[in-house]
């Protein structure tokens, strides 16, 4: 898919989901003697949802992860994710309520996934990326491959590109002009 169509497809996002591990972390995970689990978040990312809060509030996030952690409440609820969906493995099905809920066609709805668990949702979306380091099945079924590794800020690249066809990102530059 050329830029072009990727900004046309951008335009109608109401909804962005993306799974966790190989996308908003490198997926890997340090987990204590006790069972807690340890994830590294990137800034990047923060920042981008933080943008998009702020400057496009209309759309929603959702999280939709075949794990489940404490630590992924509180990073959700820190960054204000309107849906974290934990211990999923049929993320379509996931979605799909997340959608009805909202009143959405799946058209609406940009997804990031890395893996074959995501390769169902990659095909169904409006606007779907996976991170350069996802698997072959998903980077076949993606409308982009990010030029990113999962945890370096892929996510925050889709925020921008979605942003950019709403007309918003200048507003967001605006800001931070000194």
């Amino acid at each position: 898919m050329d830029n072009n169509e990727i900004l046309k497809k951008a335009r109608d996002i109401k909804l962005l989901a993306c799974d966790v591990d190989g996308v908003l972390t490198r997926g890997e995970i340090i987990i204590f003697n006790n069972g807690e689990e340890v994830k590294i978040w990137n800034v990047k990312d923060g920042m981008g949802y933080n943008l998009l809060s702020k400057t496009s509030p209309r759309i929603k996030t959702a999280w939709i992860t075949g794990r489940g952690s404490v630590q992924l409440e509180t990073r959700a609820a820190e960054i204000k994710i309107d849906y974290l969906i934990q211990n999923c493995m049929s993320k379509k099905e996931a979605l799909g309520r997340i959608a009805e809920k909202e009143n959405l066609d799946l058209s609406q709805i940009a997804y990031i996934g890395d893996d074959i668990v995501d390769v169902p949702v990659l095909k169904s979306v409006g606007l779907s990326s996976c991170p350069s380091d996802a698997c072959a099945d998903a980077k076949e079924a993606a409308s982009f491959v990010s030029a990113l590794n999962g945890g370096d800020g892929v996510v925050r690249e889709m925020i921008e590109i979605i942003m950019k066809a709403l007309g918003e990102w200048k507003k967001v530059l605006e800001r931070y002009e000194c």
